[in-house]
């Protein structure tokens, strides 16, 4: 955003002369800031979805140095965000489900962590349930200057720019672009995207290649998240893939993480001799450039989503009824979400009373979406 333009869009303002020194003020704070703390302390999928802010720091100050702070899991993700220059994984109290024991001093070693960095800043990236306001306070403990987020709720100060919330159900980017934007960063590009290097891409392939598959198109499967709510029947999956290679000749690559292997043999047993088993087998940068590579992906509300928005590969999603589809949905892929309407949506349970009603979607269902996908893909 050019000079011109902010005071243009500015002077549109009612309270124009506010909006003005406002803006200004913020610009001239935010121009000189070198050494950032970006905070997202979630799970790989929410990390993700932080690329396109992230790129656009790096567009605005491209001698900032940038370092994601995130929880032990969300920080993987960091391997396919070139712009993060720095990983703080850490276990953060706020965001913890009753794992973590009473432990003051942690909290304490925390704060002298972040004060040993001398940041600049910090921007706090949340979801439309979360509280900037905790993170928000252990960085002014911790001496930055400079404390960025959306609240619902009014911080007094703990928060330098404070960002009303936006509506519940907007999409978790522009959730996220709007904090950049309120500091009068300039937004280019608003889609995810994610980069891994070579060496994944070609350790993807010689992974296929024992499996005699390093020149053939496939469909990949993610069949299981770790939130039970969110699991379509695995089974069910393993019918509808089975329908879908015998339709199409593709081979099935199945993925998971290695705690996957558990509940895995009974999918893998369906699928007998179409399965490529690649259970607890891959990198997150060798899953994505799977991902990037397949000519469909079926997969559940998770990370995997994500990954294939962001490398545009075309997706069934099945999006059970745990939050809004306008929160999280793909994009800029070609993608169905499949759910069936149901009374309790949005819950945001972590498991369900309901059977999952939400996705008693039968296998034809998931094999008609795919498809239409690969038709579609291919036109």
């Amino acid at each position: 955003m050019t000079f011109r333009h902010l005071m243009f869009l500015l002077l549109l303002s009612p309270c124009w002369g506010c909006g003005v020194s406002n803006s200004l003020k913020l610009l001239s704070e935010w121009s000189n800031v070198r050494n950032i703390l970006v905070m997202r302390l979630d799970n790989i999928g929410d990390v993700i979805m932080t690329s396109p802010a992230l790129r656009v720091m790096k567009e605005n100050l491209p001698a900032c140095h940038l370092t994601l702070m995130a929880s032990p899991s969300g920080a993987q993700a960091a391997s396919l965000l070139p712009w993060v220059d720095e990983v703080f994984p850490w276990q953060a109290l706020w965001q913890d489900l009753g794992s973590l024991d009473f432990a003051p001093k942690r909290e304490w070693q925390l704060i002298q962590k972040l004060r040993d960095r001398r940041f600049d800043a910090a921007v706090i990236f949340t979801s439309f349930s979360q509280s900037p306001h905790p993170p928000a306070f252990v960085c002014y403990l911790a001496g930055i200057p400079l404390r960025l987020g959306e609240s619902k709720q009014q911080g007094n100060g703990v928060l330098t720019t404070e960002v009303p919330a936006a509506p519940d159900e907007i999409h978790q980017v522009e959730r996220n672009l709007r904090l950049v934007e309120a500091i009068g960063f300039q937004v280019r590009d608003r889609s995810l995207s994610i980069q891994f290097d070579l060496d994944a891409k070609q350790a993807a392939l010689q992974l296929l290649a024992q499996h005699g598959i390093a020149d053939r198109p496939y469909i990949l499967l993610n069949p299981w998240t770790s939130c039970q709510s969110r699991n379509y029947d695995s089974l069910r999956f393993a019918i509808a893939a089975k329908q879908l290679t015998q339709q199409t000749g593709m081979p099935i690559v199945v993925t998971g993480v290695p705690k996957d292997r558990d509940r895995a043999q009974p999918l893998l047993t369906t699928l007998a001799s179409h399965a490529i088993d690649l259970v607890g087998s891959t990198t997150l940068p060798q899953l994505a450039a799977l991902i990037a590579s397949a000519q469909l992906v079926l997969t559940n509300n998770t990370s995997t989503m994500h990954i294939a928005d962001a490398t545009r590969t075309p997706s069934v999603v099945m999006f059970a009824g745990t939050e809004y589809e306008s929160q999280w949905r793909p994009r800029y892929n070609l993608s169905h979400l499949l759910r069936r309407p149901t009374a309790c949506s949005p819950c945001y349970a972590f498991s369900c009373p309901y059977q999952l009603e939400c996705l008693d979607i039968s296998p034809e269902d998931v094999v008609m979406a795919g498809l239409d996908l690969l038709a579609s893909a291919r036109l």
